[in-house]
């Protein structure tokens, strides 16, 4: 293949874009943001996970206590009947009244008993309660480190879209001033090579691969028309001389 020395050198340029358009897609994938919002991403999950769980056992005691009022309630009622029953001097049976002042004094045990219940499950929702506030402070907390590192990856994202969208536009019109078989020869190694497709030759050493042409290439090299399309003998890609070649 044949074409101009200047288009060749103009093929450099359309290289030095595409890396460019390379190394800002590299950046965008590897912006520091991204480890951090997983990171914290991972962290809010648990704690609401743990969030959850502290809620879930605040609501259970919550109905454990109200049943447990509700126990007592009823034991007191019973009581208070049977005392007034008691008072009222309607019970003359001797025996009628020794069982019931019997189950007063029982009821008397079982309503403390109760009562000890109930301030155990209060204790108990009490501490959920701490949980649930705390986690929910933390929750809290943790979620706005995620928006803020949102919104910093975001305005991070946009500046490199931005630059990326002028640099392809310059892509653009620069390629656009290659001859096109060139341009096909030149994506079709850049696919095979990791995204290069031409090199300089700079002091007898292909920039693509880094390495010297020995002496029977750079003769070679040295011999071809100015209007040659090379390719580097190590790395197969498009060779374009310079000035600064060595030749």
């Amino acid at each position: 293949m044949n074409a101009a020395p200047a288009d060749q050198i103009r093929l450099l340029d359309v290289q030095a874009l595409d890396t460019r358009l390379s190394q800002l897609a590299h950046k965008r994938r590897s912006l520091p943001e991204h480890a951090e919002i997983e990171s914290l991403t991972k962290d809010l999950t648990q704690l609401r996970d743990l969030l959850v769980a502290a809620q879930t056992e605040e609501s259970d005691c919550a109905r454990e206590q109200k049943k447990a009022e509700q126990d007592v309630d009823q034991v007191r009622q019973r009581a208070v009947r049977d005392q007034q029953r008691l008072d009222s001097g309607a019970i003359t049976s001797p025996k009628d009244l020794e069982n019931l002042q019997r189950e007063i004094v029982s009821l008397s045990k079982r309503q403390g008993d109760l009562e000890d219940v109930v301030l155990e499950v209060m204790e108990r929702r009490e501490s959920a309660q701490e949980r649930v506030n705390e986690l929910t402070e933390r929750v809290s907390s943790v979620q706005a480190k995620v928006d803020d590192a949102t919104a910093r990856r975001d305005r991070a994202q946009d500046e490199l879209d931005a630059e990326a969208a002028a640099v392809a536009k310059e892509r653009e019109l620069v390629a656009g001033s290659v001859p096109a078989d060139l341009m096909k020869l030149y994506e079709k190694i850049r696919g095979q090579q990791g995204g290069v497709g031409a090199a300089r030759l700079y002091q007898r050493r292909c920039e693509g691969c880094h390495i010297e042409l020995n002496i029977t290439e750079v003769n070679d090299v040295r011999s071809a028309p100015a209007d040659s399309v090379l390719r580097c003998e190590n790395c197969r890609r498009i060779l374009v001389r310079t000035s600064e070649s060595g030749l």
